[in-house]
């Protein structure tokens, strides 16, 4: 929230670019705690000889105890986790198809 905007290589990621961020948008607040997690996951992504395949399970309760996030939160806060993982790996294949 209170951090520089990402740079061209943290945007292309998830396939965007400079002018994706322009945009402003809302995160409903029930939301915000699977957001922050997710955000700070950025750098536990799963990776095959195709990509990303999925963030890496094993350390969410580590970076989850690094934010504050107690443990049945995180229960709570795990489905709506996967939607994030699932529409960044959707949107991740989606930029591979299109610069292939």
């Amino acid at each position: 929230m209170y951090e520089p905007p990402p740079d061209a290589e943290q945007l292309a990621v998830f396939g965007l670019d400079a002018e994706d961020m322009e945009e402003e948008f809302e995160i409903w607040p029930c939301l915000w705690p699977a957001f922050f997690l997710f955000n700070r996951m950025s750098t536990q992504w799963r990776a095959g000889a195709g990509g990303a395949i999925g963030l890496d399970y094993s350390c969410i309760r580590d970076v989850a105890g690094f934010l504050g996030i107690k443990k049945k939160k995180l229960a709570e806060i795990f489905p709506d986790l996967q939607v994030l993982e699932g529409e960044a790996l959707r949107v991740m294949a989606e930029e591979r198809e299109n610069s292939a």
